[in-house]
């Protein structure tokens, strides 16, 4: 029996041919392929989504850790920023207390 090689494109639009309401017998009849062929694709399809749900998941995890430490560095600048103003006013004071 000849090996067909399908594209992941030509996979995925079988696959949505499927989904679309053709029987799984039609597709394998119309596309030569056997049906544990079509259910192996769609267990491939499936962990694929799968694991792109995941890395969404982690992603999001990540940016909002990301948002969070950006948040407090950015209040910690300000505080500083305003005691360095403040520390050369007081400075400026003093100097003009000695002279």
């Amino acid at each position: 029996m000849p090996k067909n090689n399908f594209t992941k494109k030509q996979k995925l639009a079988i696959l949505a041919e499927q989904d679309s309401g053709l029987s799984i017998a039609d597709l394998c009849k119309k596309y030569q392929i056997s049906s544990s062929t079509f259910y192996k694709w769609k267990r491939a399809k499936e962990e694929e989504t799968d694991d792109k749900e995941r890395l969404i998941k982690e992603l999001e995890a990540q940016n909002a850790r990301l948002k969070k430490m950006y948040a407090d560095l950015s209040s910690n600048y300000e505080i500083l920023e305003e005691g360095y103003a403040m520390a050369k006013k007081y400075s400026t004071q003093n100097d003009k207390k000695k002279s």
